[in-house]
């Protein structure tokens, strides 16, 4: 880890850079000015200078006269003078006499010619350093265009250097000139390499990045010396700034583990120096082996986070280190060191990670709090943009939609287009509003997957463009997703906007809801998912209605359900003169429901009580909810809407065959009746790791068993951890909360969620805004809307690990990840601008 001692920066070398980025107010203006033949007289080999070429008379050269004068002292503190050469009128030479070269500046070394920057290029004192510091490091600071460039640059340095990757939105910027300054100190120890090419960043490991924001990778190449190995990366979390990088490549270049041999009030290493917490792993001669691997697994996963140091209890005398296997020391002083008992690397990693977040949150609201001071006047809540939606939106500007198979509709399309198309998908959305920017990804995606598929036609229509066809089709929020079939509107989209959810929607709208089905092969096969056709390749839970001649209200109360769950639920209905004979089959009697699952084996029947329509719906959507589910986002409500319960085993991925073979026993016998038993991943939702904060003081081990009594009180309760998760024992736990005698973890507020902000009145502000070009309108202000079909009455209401490869820790096996062996367990432990080839 740490660099070799030749190439080792001095703190005296970074204070010079430090002192460098600190203008002296009061001092004299460093910027020369001299005349060409002055100036060319008094260039020195290996000098670098900064030249700007002017006539006395030009006054539209004053702005850009202040800020490179401006910029004259930072620059000088790297060796560069900033010189303005005043060319008499007369001078016809190549720097004097052609208009052109007069809105240049142009960097020398000596008497050679290094770069001519455009004057529109230097815009402040942060682009001027930024891109002057660029051209004089071009060896130290590579800049890379493609993956292949930088996969070069990686495998040049194996086994030799390391690498600092960083990715800038443009050159110029502030965090352009942190990186260069750093650049300028450390560029003999590590090879810098910089892009601006955003699409570097997925292929680097960043799954979602935010390509509005500035980013930061070391890379430790110089321990890859395998050309196959790919060199480790360590993310930088803070801003791109001179210091909080030189703080990143100080952690960066100390050692992975300090091995200590004195009490830890005692110790004292550059992470605690630089505000960071460090983590004893506490070890003893039996376990030295294993506790060394623990202990560089715990430092990869926290480097950049906190320190991490290997005590021996032998060496120490200390009776607390007995009884404790972990230790937490902070930087802030008086706070005593924690002793800890903990199971395995995860609850050591989380403490650490979370007492940086609520570190983290105290600083932002402190910051919060000085602006809100500062700002008491502006108190306009309904402009306050905290919404993650539109920060989604504003990180992912820069990417452009592959809309190409969908339909762009206007005023005079929208008609004809509808009148031609047997079946038609319309999104009505507006173009300066968030979500529906949003949902148009979701929508490109929806597209390409339906791609060529027969009788499903995408379109779009822009409601910010053309108001008056949204005016018509009585559109009143956004984004609004219909199906209109012949040219009148069928169906209104009121789920979940997921690619997923939405592509079921159009497919399943593709049938009749009923589909009437002719013949019991027909209602087999449709129970099977092999008819219709259409829907075959899609995984859908089949409801099929079996009525007789004499159920006609529960048969009218059937399809009139049908036309509510259009799109949402797939529905078939047999109602021949053989139904009898198909019900006795699957031992039920008119009218009747048969559900066939998606992957089960067999066909679930249920007799028909209640015949209202409403409790047609109702039952149909019940019955439609998995016994034992995965807990999503986009599931969450259905499940909510039960008003139970809640037992919940969290886990992080997949649950295993026996945990999922016995919670499956419990929900099949009971929770229907009383509860809801479900599980959450958290890879795949990681909100859940939120959740289990909010109801623990630490994320307790996993999987975890959790009963959440919504409904009533909000209490939490935790499965004993000690316990294992089968039927009998969880159901005695159960009988234990039903009668009292378990104490809850926690017990949640009781205050309503709602939303932060009111709701934005989105036609009220298109009436009121004035838009930036003219929209195309026809219609006039005295004609009434033909056509405003009313809404669809039944419708519902709207670690960072380490990202290259596994540890050795995790190679060698569970030693490397298990703290149980390194110290006895307690069992009665209570658990709680501009590219650069452009310049």
């Amino acid at each position: 880890m740490a660099a070799p001692k030749a190439r080792w920066v001095s703190p005296f070398s970074f204070l010079l850079l430090c002192a460098s980025s600190i203008p002296a107010w009061g001092s004299g203006s460093l910027l020369q000015e001299l005349t060409p033949q002055e100036y060319f007289s008094s260039l020195q080999a290996g000098r670098a200078s900064l030249a700007y070429f002017s006539h006395q008379a030009s006054p539209g050269a004053q702005p850009f006269l202040e800020q490179i004068g401006n910029s004259a002292e930072a620059l000088q503190d790297y060796g560069v003078s900033v010189v303005k050469v005043n060319c008499p009128k007369e001078d016809v030479s190549r720097y004097c006499g052609k208009e052109d070269a007069l809105r240049k500046a142009y960097l020398f070394r000596g008497t050679m010619l290094i770069r001519e920057f455009p004057t529109d290029a230097l815009f402040d004192v942060n682009s001027i350093v930024a891109n002057v510091l660029f051209a004089l490091l071009f060896n130290e600071v590579k800049y890379v265009e493609t993956l292949a460039d930088l996969q070069n640059i990686e495998n040049e340095l194996k086994g030799r250097s390391n690498m600092v990757f960083a990715y800038v939105p443009a050159t110029g910027t502030a965090e352009h000139r942190a990186v260069m300054e750093v650049a300028f100190v450390y560029g003999t120890v590590h090879q810098f390499v910089l892009t601006t090419e955003a699409a570097l960043l997925k292929d680097t490991g960043n799954s979602e990045p935010d390509v509005s924001s500035p980013w930061l990778l070391f890379c430790h190449c110089q321990q890859a010396t395998d050309l196959a190995q790919p060199c480790k990366r360590t993310a930088m979390e803070q801003p791109l700034t001179m210091l909080n990088i030189h703080r990143h490549l100080k952690l960066m270049g100390a050692p992975l583990v300090t091995e200590v041999a004195e009490p830890p009030e005692k110790v004292s290493t550059v992470h605690l120096q630089l505000g960071l917490p460090l983590v004893f792993i506490l070890s003893q001669k039996e376990t030295y082996e294993a506790d060394k691997r623990t202990a560089d697994f715990v430092a990869w996963q926290l480097l950049g986070k906190a320190g991490v140091a290997l005590l021996s209890r032998d060496l120490v005398d200390t009776t607390v280190l007995l009884r404790s296997n972990v230790a937490l020391k902070t930087p802030d002083e008086g706070v005593p060191i924690k002793y800890l008992v903990l199971e395995d690397t995860d609850e050591v990693i989380n403490l650490v990670e979370e007492k940086n977040k609520v570190k983290q949150i105290q600083e932002e609201e402190e910051e919060e709090e000085e602006e809100e001071e500062e700002d008491e006047t502006q108190n306009n809540d309904q402009d306050v943009q905290d919404d993650q939606v539109v920060e989604a939106v504003s990180r992912d500007k820069k990417r452009e939609l592959p809309l190409e198979q969908v339909l762009v509709l206007t005023e005079e399309t929208f008609s004809s287009a509808l009148s031609e198309a047997a079946q038609m998908v319309v999104l009505f959305y507006a173009s300066w509003e968030a979500v529906s920017l949003a949902v148009l990804r979701s929508y490109a995606e929806v597209a390409d997957h339906l791609k060529g598929t027969e009788g499903v036609l995408l379109s779009q229509l822009n409601c910010w463009d053309w108001p008056g066809v949204c005016t018509e089709e009585n559109v009143t929020q956004f984004p609004t997703m219909r199906i209109y079939k012949e040219g009148e509107w069928s169906v209104k989209y009121d789920g979940m906007w997921g690619t997923e959810e939405l592509t079921s929607f159009i497919m399943l709208s593709q049938v009749p809801c009923p589909l009437k089905l002719a013949t019991i092969e027909e209602a087999e096969g449709y129970l099977r998912g092999e008819f219709p056709s259409e829907l075959s390749s899609y995984h859908h839970t089949s409801v099929l209605g079996v009525f007789s001649t004499a159920t006609s209200e529960a048969r009218e109360a059937f399809k009139e359900a049908g036309n509510i769950l259009s799109g949402h639920v797939r529905m078939g209905m047999y109602l021949e003169d053989d139904a009898l004979a198909l019900s006795h089959k699957y031992t039920v009697s008119p009218p009747a429901l048969l559900l066939a699952r998606s992957g089960a084996q067999s066909v679930e029947s249920i007799t028909v009580s209640q015949q209202s329509v409403q409790d047609m719906v109702q039952m149909i959507r019940h019955k439609l909810l998995d016994v034992f589910p995965e807990v999503t986002v986009q599931n969450l409500p259905s499940y909510l809407e039960l008003s139970k319960p809640f037992l919940i085993l969290f886990s992080d991925g997949d649950i295993g065959q026996m945990e999922s073979k016995e919670m499956l026993k419990v929900a099949k016998r009971r929770s229907w009746q009383e509860f809801v038993a479900c599980w959450l991943n958290l890879k795949k939702t990681p909100v859940g790791r939120g959740v289990l904060k909010t109801y623990f003081t630490t994320t307790p081990s996993l999987p975890a068993l959790i009963w959440v009594n919504l409904p009533s009180g909000g209490q939490v309760f935790k499965f004993p951890s000690e316990q294992a998760v089968t039927e009998r024992n969880i159901l005695a736990w159960l009988e234990k909360l039903k009668a009292g005698a378990e104490i809850p973890s926690t017990t949640l507020s009781q205050e309503e969620w709602k939303p932060p902000l009111p709701a934005y009145d989105f036609l009220q502000m298109m009436e009121t805004a004035v838009p930036e070009h003219p929209l195309h309108t026809s219609q006039h202000p005295g004609d009434l809307p033909e056509r405003c079909p009313s809404e669809n009455p039944g419708g519902d209401a709207a670690v960072r690990g380490d990202p290259s490869q596994d540890t050795k820790a995790e190679k060698v096996g569970t030693p490397g990840r298990d703290l149980r062996g390194t110290a006895p367990r307690l069992a009665a432990r209570e658990k709680q601008g501009k590219r650069h080839s452009e310049l």
